[in-house]
């Protein structure tokens, strides 16, 4: 079974280099493939046409882009998240949601200590340092103004405890930190303490977020929770940027109530000129890379390819939405 045409909305936001990766495994499961660069809100509806299949990263499908649009019978969505598509609706209509769970979490689990490592060592300041001629100027053989710190010992404080948290969790032990847990459910094997919300921020060195954006979690780093938090204590997101609230953030860090931030994810991205974490004391951002190793968009890309040839041999895969089931006599 092939779909009749497939359309590939946002193809850009995997390909940073046009080139590098390749879209050709979609091939031999559609009649007809279209692939965009980027597609915006206005020309989704036409891109779709009448299309059977579609695959997007972050393009909106509404309930009205699937009301215009109603040969759609599957969509297949580029990343963990799926906040973008209208679940209801497409359940409604029997489409299947299918997303690319897991494929992640060695990438964003390597990013969070890089923050860590780069905490500890300054790599960054004392190479900068050298490059201006500070060492040339120092008096003994060893030159250390800027404090560095030994990770073993110190207190990890992960929220969330899905495959990225555990992951985060292994490396930790390995490097001989103290590793709390705070999850929604208390999970059944999970050698961590699992303590509240309150006990890991006031305990916690380093704290990081690897939980999804929900009603619950939304804006869960706030001015109360960031006061629970040591003066000395960094804090890592790598989860999405809506589980932190930004003023707060930035506030704390310019007021020293706070060592450090580091964040992947902002709540406007790609980032506005205005948001408050742009200029606060100690707070280093990068532009949503945890996810962009090409191992990993590989992986990505491999794991979409599966859930749409799964749903074409009847067995779907990943599926985020509930289908309801059809009448029987």
């Amino acid at each position: 079974m092939k779909l009749k045409k497939l359309v590939i909305l946002d193809w850009a936001t995997m390909d940073a280099t046009p080139g590098e990766l390749s879209w050709d495994a979609f091939r031999p499961l559609a009649d007809e493939i279209e692939v965009y660069p980027l597609t915006t809100p206005e020309e989704t509806v036409s891109r779709i046409g009448d299309a059977d299949g579609v695959i997007c990263n972050k393009v909106l499908i509404t309930r009205e882009v699937l009301d215009a649009c109603p040969n759609v019978k599957y969509i297949g969505i580029l990343a963990t998240g799926f906040n973008n598509v209208d679940l209801e609706a497409a359940s409604a209509r029997g489409i299947p949601v299918c997303n690319a769970g897991s494929y992640s979490t060695d990438a964003v689990a390597q990013l969070v200590f890089a923050y860590i490592l780069d905490y500890c060592e300054r790599v960054a300041l004392y190479t900068m340092g050298t490059r201006l001629g500070e060492w040339e100027q120092s008096p003994t053989f060893s030159y250390f103004p800027h404090p560095t710190t030994e990770l073993r010992g110190k207190v990890l404080g992960i929220i969330g405890y899905g495959h990225i948290g555990r992951r985060v969790a292994e490396i930790a032990e390995v490097l001989g930190m103290q590793v709390l847990i705070h999850t929604r459910t208390k999970p059944q094997s999970c050698p961590f303490p699992v303590v509240s919300l309150e006990e890991l921020l006031r305990q916690s060195d380093f704290v990081t977020l690897h939980c999804p954006l929900t009603e619950q979690t939304n804006e869960l780093i706030n001015s109360n929770t960031l006061a629970m938090m040591k003066e000395t204590a960094v804090l890592i997101n790598t989860s999405r940027g809506g589980t932190v609230y930004e003023p707060a953030l930035a506030a704390a860090l310019n007021q020293d109530m706070l060592a450090a931030a580091y964040v992947d994810v902002l709540n406007c991205e790609p980032m506005s000129p205005d948001t408050p974490l742009k200029s606060a004391k100690n707070c280093f951002i990068t532009p949503h890379i945890g996810w962009t190793p090409s191992e990993t968009r590989q992986r990505l890309a491999e794991i979409t390819v599966n859930n749409l040839r799964g749903w074409l041999q009847g067995a779907p895969q990943h599926v985020v939405n509930v289908i309801p089931e059809a009448p029987t006599d």
